[in-house]
C-alpha cells in the first residue's frame, strides 16, 4: 500500500509505466493520502470522492508536501497545488497489507 517511501514510490512508478506504457507520461499522477492521511477503511472512499470530483471539476488534486522529485519517479506528479486540466478518466488504486487490493476507474459520461 502506498506508504510514501522512496522504495514504494519507485515501485508504483514502475507499475504505472508497465501498465500504461508511453501513455503514463501523459497522465497526471496524484496522491490524496498526503492531504487526508491514512484513514484506514475510509481511505478508499475519500479517494473515490477525489476521483469523481476531479472529473466533475476538471482539476487534478495535489500531492501535498511534494518537495524533492525523485529522478526514478519521472512521471507527471501533481505537486502541492491543484492543477486545472481536462479529466476524462480517473483511477484509484488501493493496496492493503495482506494482499487486499482494489482498483476503481471512473470516466466522464
Amino acid at each position: 500500500h502506498g506508504t510514501g517511501t522512496k522504495s514504494n514510490d519507485q515501485t508504483e512508478t514502475a507499475a504505472i509505466k508497465r501498465v500504461f506504457g508511453n501513455h503514463a507520461y501523459l497522465m497526471s499522477i496524484s496522491s490524496t493520502k498526503s492531504t487526508h492521511a491514512h484513514c484506514l477503511g475510509a481511505a478508499s472512499a475519500l479517494e473515490m470522492i477525489a476521483c469523481v470530483m476531479a472529473i466533475q471539476e476538471d482539476v487534478v488534486p495535489p500531492t501535498a508536501n511534494y518537495r524533492e522529485p525523485d529522478p526514478a519517479c519521472d512521471l507527471d506528479i501533481t505537486p502541492n497545488v491543484p492543477r486545472e486540466r481536462k479529466v476524462r478518466v480517473a483511477m484509484s488504486n488501493a493496496f492493503a497489507m495482506g494482499g487486499t487490493n482494489a482498483v476503481l476507474a471512473f470516466r466522464q459520461v
